[in-house]
């Protein structure tokens, strides 16, 4: 099973010199901002090869959103997020995190009535989805749609709900990123949700139940990965969390022991 990280502060700046830590920390891929990636294409493919550490998959790095209520904002997402997927088919990379929207609104907190109705919702992002999965189609690349809490986002909020999405479009392109973290607020069973989204499943975030790395927190990691490896997960793992302990460097590296150890005792 492959561990990825994200960019952390305590990182060196130079890519090369990053790609570098991800490996001393004990990571096997790096899970890169797409900005970054576009912006500085040629100096993330020499910090790759000089490295020997492989940029696989993108998370963010992008204006406005596929399920965005402003259309000039949907679009510019789409947009950019095209220009990402075409950059990372040039590193041989498998494709980016997209949730429907991040922070837009929330039908948990005020004004709680959105400007959309769901069914526009649903035509929002098949739309925007149906554009993105020609584009990963054509790249070679994929879609991670990413369901969010219902405090993050009001469209998607379960594995369930963005499966059904993806099959009614027949996006071939497009597959799920399972969040441990958001998957701890809305999915009634984590490992039953997993099982039942298995012929989906394209990516996984982890982190514990307080957003912070794993092992600190009061998320139980050895069953979901259980049944990750009982559905024939074989993607990569990707760390999706702030740094709680000190230096944070060794935190990070324990929290890397940490999950190679459950991921042992669940038959990977």
């Amino acid at each position: 099973m492959k561990l990825a990280t994200q960019d952390k502060p305590f990182f060196p700046v130079p890519l090369g010199e990053k790609l570098k830590a991800v490996r001393r920390l004990g990571f096997d891929t790096f899970e890169i901002d797409g900005r970054v990636l576009v912006e500085n294409l040629s100096e993330v493919k020499t910090a790759i090869k000089e490295s020997g550490v492989p940029v696989e998959t993108v998370c963010g790095g992008y204006r406005g959103w596929i399920g965005d209520f402003d259309q000039e904002k949907r679009a510019t997402a789409i947009a950019e997020i095209t220009r990402i997927l075409q950059a990372l088919a040039e590193i041989n990379g498998r494709g980016i995190v997209v949730p429907a929207a991040w922070g837009m609104f929330s039908k948990r907190l005020p004004p709680l009535v959105p400007p959309r109705s769901e069914e526009e919702d649903r035509e929002v992002l098949l739309d925007s989805l149906a554009k993105l999965n020609r584009v990963a189609l054509a790249t070679g690349t994929l879609i991670y749609l990413e369901p969010l809490n219902r405090y993050e986002d009001h469209m998607l909020n379960t594995l369930a709900a963005a499966g059904a999405l993806i099959k009614a479009g027949n996006f071939a392109g497009v597959k799920l990123t399972a969040d441990l973290f958001h998957m701890n607020i809305e999915e009634a069973g984590i490992e039953r949700s997993i099982h039942e989204a298995k012929a989906l499943l394209g990516h996984v975030h982890i982190a514990d139940s307080h957003r912070y790395e794993p092992g600190t927190g009061h998320l139980d990691f050895v069953p979901i990965f259980k049944a990750l490896k009982d559905s024939g997960y074989q993607g990569q793992m990707a760390f999706e969390c702030r740094v709680l302990g000190e230096p944070a460097a060794e935190a990070y590296r324990r929290s890397v022991a940490f999950i190679r150890a459950c991921l042992q005792e669940a038959g990977f």
